[in-house]
């Protein structure tokens, strides 16, 4: 049940990140899309999901995000396409904001499964490497790491094009800072929700024997 919450979760947040990365949002000097309030904690549930349930199930719930992005995407294409009523006078307006849309789902797609399973491997390969302590470092270490990828892929895919390089530039690193903060942030989460996890598959256990 508690595997299933989490993917649900998961799923919520990057079908949200899609949707609202079509607005940029005023930060600093600069903008960055408001997929930024979504989409870094899509991270920290992969990664309780791989420290609870293991590699292949949280590799089975980044795909499940992937169809369910392409479904959302081709869901809003062939409503766009199908004729308005004649006393809608939004069809412009649909087809601004959600029209975008499309776009910034395939940038996000490739960079989310690029840096996901990067995400993954690392905290595998940090968990083996560590014998399954420090939980913060694999955390965080996994986490930085591929979200500069996808900071970079994301951007680059998204926005070439409508921004100039300065504006991307800026993009990127405002992007990026925001996620590392929420990385180094969610740290105490991470451990709360996964010892509570761990709590519960134990007593699961003693209740099947």
């Amino acid at each position: 049940m508690y595997l299933i919450a989490l993917s649900m979760i998961f799923s919520t947040l990057l079908i949200t990140a899609n949707i609202t990365a079509v607005k940029i949002i005023q930060f600093g000097p600069g903008g960055i899309d408001a997929g930024i309030i979504a989409y870094p904690f899509t991270f920290l549930i992969s990664d309780i999901i791989s420290e609870v349930y293991g590699k292949k199930t949280a590799t089975k719930i980044i795909w499940l995000g992937f169809i369910a992005s392409i479904l959302m995407t081709s869901m809003i294409y062939l409503a766009g396409l199908l004729p308005s009523a004649s006393f809608w006078e939004d069809q412009s307006s649909y087809d601004t904001i959600l029209g975008a849309v499309p776009r910034i789902v395939v940038a996000s797609m490739i960079a989310y499964l690029i840096s996901q399973h990067h995400d993954v491997f690392a905290f595998d390969f940090w968990k083996k490497y560590t014998k399954g302590k420090y939980l913060w470092l694999r955390n965080n270490a996994s986490t930085l790491v591929s979200q500069a990828i996808d900071t970079v892929i994301f951007v680059i895919v998204a926005f070439f094009g409508v921004y100039n390089n300065n504006e991307l530039w800026d993009m990127i690193w405002m992007t990026y800072v925001i996620k590392l903060g929420v990385a180094v942030l969610d740290t105490p989460l991470i451990y709360l929700i996964v010892w509570k996890l761990k709590e519960i598959e134990k007593e699961n256990l003693r209740r099947n024997d």
